[in-house]
């Protein structure tokens, strides 16, 4: 969506992008129910200490960036008077009345998280897992994976 402003009208694409915000947020509330009550798997033998880390944090940040993104979404979106559905199929609440004075950063903040700080933590996380896979040639992938599908190497 780089074009769209404060200005800019609804429309099938914006309500579109609304409805995968929408999404997204479900996804996560899903997943991070599924984390909390499930234990992470033991690191793979032979990861230093330092990734295995960096990989907890980074995965953190990942939960906190999938909630924060749709709900500062939503917040614009209430802020400039539209309204927030699920496919059409049932409305969200409104989570600032319209245009109330002092709340028109959220859709800056929306734009700042999804362009730069999410994109750059996923693509760091793309990277990991690439190096695992294409240079220390380990099961990293593969165990994020659903069974069977990549051959281990």
């Amino acid at each position: 969506m780089p074009h769209i402003g404060r200005t800019v009208p609804s429309s099938v694409l914006i309500d579109w992008h609304v409805w995968l915000g929408v999404t997204i947020l479900l996804a996560a509330i899903i997943r991070l129910i599924w984390r909390l009550t499930h234990r992470e798997p033991e690191p793979e033998a032979g990861i230093p200490p330092w990734q295995t880390t960096t990989a907890r944090i980074t995965h953190w940040l990942l939960y906190g960036l999938l909630f924060a993104l749709p709900i500062f979404g939503w917040m614009n979106a209430s802020w400039r008077g539209m309204s927030v559905t699920f496919f059409g199929a049932f409305g969200l609440p409104k989570l600032l009345e319209t245009r109330l004075p002092g709340w028109g950063w959220t859709g800056d903040m929306h734009a700042i998280i999804a362009d730069y700080v999410l994109l750059q933590l996923v693509g760091l996380h793309v990277a990991a897992v690439l190096y695992h896979y294409l240079v220390r040639r380990n099961a990293v992938l593969q165990r994020m994976l659903p069974s069977g599908l990549l051959e281990d190497r």
